[in-house]
């Protein structure tokens, strides 16, 4: 029988992974562990940003703004899986539903536009190495991690207010969180509207900031290439390798989930349904795990602080 339930009193139940609900206490240990390795990961990251001077420059200020993006996302999803996972705990209010959507498609938004500062950052630091602190301001870092937040908050604030208007049939979603078009897929209303503003913010988001990182980065290999020094190549180009590896761990989950979704018609529900929560904690668990690995000044102040508790 349908049940008919406005948006404001409905309950929604997340189904967790479907085909795997027998499975899921054994799979709350990789996430479990993943949980705790971003929480240390991030907040490492974090605390040397903040208490080292030698660290609070344009580069580690963003990447500060990222960690606390990926904080803001995986905070926002791991703990209610767990809860579904440990304790059985499925059951959501439509409104605790939107909001835990508005903070992690948000937050992806948030983390996608930072990526772009980012590879900004990298072309003034290949091509403008003499201009970097003069165009690299603290000032303009703050002002480009505000214009990421305003973008996030300004496109996905609109889906959760659509799915407000909304009556739902079905409350049941087969995930682990409140995916928009999961949650899309519950009303027995026109969604129309829905399903195309949700395409037009993936377009907009991953299209547009793709477009801009792919040309930060076709210049820096012009510059590169421009470059007689063996050395001084090799140089430019490892500044750049740690970005180019979180773009890599950023995107190519995105859109094999995204291309799952849309052509994997043969690919069973519980594959979707991992591929879209690996896609949002992948680039929390390894981003600084990479930035650890690719940067010596981390690297050094890691050590720094392991020395110290060593008695």
């Amino acid at each position: 029988m349908l049940i008919l339930n406005h948006s404001s009193f409905t309950t929604f139940t997340l189904m967790g992974i479907p085909g795997l609900e027998s499975q899921h206490m054994w799979l709350s240990i990789p996430f479990a562990s993943m949980f705790l390795v971003i929480l240390i990961g991030n907040g490492t990251i974090l605390f040397l940003v903040a208490t080292e001077p030698t660290l609070q420059t344009p580069m580690y200020l963003l990447l500060a703004l990222l960690m606390v993006a990926d904080l803001v996302s995986t905070l926002c999803l791991v703990p209610k899986l767990l809860c579904l996972f440990w304790f059985n705990d499925q059951d959501i209010d439509a409104g605790s539903c939107f909001t835990q959507m508005f903070f992690i498609h948000g937050a992806s938004v948030v983390r996608s536009s930072l990526l772009v500062a980012m590879a900004f950052d990298r072309f003034v630091a290949v091509c403008e190495p003499l201009r970097y602190n003069t165009i690299l301001s603290h000032a303009l870092i703050g002002r480009l991690g505000l214009l990421a937040l305003a973008k996030g908050v300004l496109l996905i604030l609109p889906m959760p207010l659509l799915l407000q208007r909304l009556t739902f049939c079905r409350t049941a979603i087969s995930h682990t969180y409140c995916d928009h078009m999961a949650v899309v897929k519950m009303a027995c209303d026109h969604t129309r509207p829905n399903r195309i503003y949700g395409l037009f913010v993936i377009l907009l988001v991953v299209g547009l900031d793709l477009l801009l990182i792919g040309l930060s980065y076709t210049l820096i290999l012009q510059s590169v290439l421009r470059l007689s020094s063996r050395n001084a190549t090799h140089k430019a180009l490892h500044t750049c390798s740690a970005h180019f590896f979180v773009i890599l761990v950023t995107y190519v989950p995105a859109l094999l989930s995204s291309i799952t979704h849309r052509i994997g018609r043969h690919i069973p529900p519980h594959a979707h349904i991992l591929l879209a929560n690996l896609y949002l904690l992948l680039p929390s668990l390894l981003n600084p795990i990479i930035y650890g690995i690719k940067t010596k000044e981390i690297r050094d102040k890691v050590a720094k602080y392991m020395c110290r508790g060593t008695p």
